[in-house]
């Protein structure tokens, strides 16, 4: 068996470069909706002491942040479209940096998972077709059932790109270090790579590298607009959020992500098995199979403690790993994990309400 000095062993403590951004170790903070945004969706002070607080973590992957007014799907999340939402996020970026630490915003469209409440002029969400998904949406005022979506014409589609490389050089502005592109949990681009929702007969849709074009095509923008030693993207295979599911994942996904290499992106993200579901419930899906296809930076995520986030990045299985509500109710997750420190539990009551509450408040380890 092979032994190894400490210097040499690679584990969640260790320095990366991912890309253009260097990071201190391995922890990164997976995105998480708070819906705390100020008036015009606009990040606000109290959303800059949040991060702030949690810029000991290696990077820090923001709130999903709409690249367009149509974008939005939910009450308070935070833009990236206007002058005051760039003046907002440049608040929040000094503050992670004044504080020693990386951020890279989470580009979104939530595609169909909105609402007319939602949308400029009460008009409806967009997707790749026609198909109303099951459940309610929280509007601001009350739940309201999802509305059957309009499918985007073949006209639109360069614009819908456009608007991602545009929020990509709003988010250069505001100071980030870089973006991810969400392509994940049953949003506009994974509407268009899973089977479920598009049912389009265009360029756009039917086989795996027609579904996948959109996916290709922003990344592409985003690349030239900012550098691809910049860009991440976010992936979710089997996530069943948001009414969604494929004929063939494991086919599909394959190909998104052996069609990655040649853009040589900073990272890649991968929500592995369901959000808040155990690992034993996980839908079947060979993951190894990804990382053997991706010769990038890999980043899991997805129910994750120390101990099996360590051996994962000790084994080679990922490169760094995303902690969500560990982070979000640790904001020194990083020195309680080197500590073996007992952990904060999350307040799920204020998750998505409370200001400050369940927000700013959770304790930091004494001294």
């Amino acid at each position: 068996m092979a032994h190894f000095k400490e210097s040499n062993v690679t584990d969640l403590f260790s320095p990366a470069r991912f890309g253009a951004i260097d990071l201190a170790n391995r922890i990164v903070m997976s995105s998480l909706t708070r819906n705390r945004a100020g008036v015009g969706n606009v990040p606000t002070p109290l959303m800059a002491e949040y991060y702030r607080q949690r810029a000991s973590a290696g990077l820090i992957l923001t709130e999903a942040t709409p690249i367009c007014a149509e974008g939005h799907g939910y009450p308070r999340t935070p833009g990236i479209h206007t002058p005051e939402q760039v003046a907002g996020w440049k608040q929040v970026t000094d503050a992670v940096h004044g504080a020693g630490g990386k951020m890279a915003i989470q580009l979104w469209h939530v595609g169909r998972s909105s609402h007319p409440d939602l949308q400029p002029g009460g008009s409806l969400p967009v997707a790749p077709s026609a198909i109303r998904p099951a459940g309610q949406v929280f509007t601001g005022e009350a739940m309201k059932d999802y509305v059957t979506p309009r499918a985007l014409l073949l006209s639109e589609i360069p614009g819908v790109v456009e608007s991602y490389a545009q929020a990509a050089r709003q988010a250069m502005d505001a100071g980030f270090d870089g973006v991810e592109i969400h392509a994940g949990n049953g949003y506009l681009l994974d509407q268009f790579l899973r089977s479920s929702t598009n049912q389009r007969t265009d360029a756009y849709g039917g086989s795996k590298e027609n579904r996948a074009r959109l996916l290709l095509e922003v990344l592409q923008a985003v690349c030239k607009a900012i550098g691809h030693e910049r860009v991440g993207l976010r992936l979710s295979p089997v996530t069943s959020f948001n009414d969604i599911h494929d004929a063939n994942p494991q086919e599909t996904f394959d190909h998104v992500v052996a069609e990655l290499n040649s853009l040589k992106l900073a990272f890649l993200d991968v929500l592995q098995g369901t959000g808040g579901m155990p690992r034993e419930k996980w839908m079947p899906f060979d993951y190894a199979r990804l990382r053997a296809l991706y010769k990038g930076n890999l980043i899991l995520n997805n129910e994750y403690g120390f101990e099996t986030g360590q051996a994962a990045v000790m084994s080679g299985e990922a490169d760094a790993i995303a902690y969500g509500r560990l982070l979000l109710a640790n904001p020194d997750l990083v020195e309680r994990f080197r500590q073996g420190a007992p952990l904060n539990p999350p307040d799920y009551e204020r998750l998505y309400t409370g200001e400050e509450k369940g927000y700013t408040d959770y304790a930091f380890l004494p001294g």
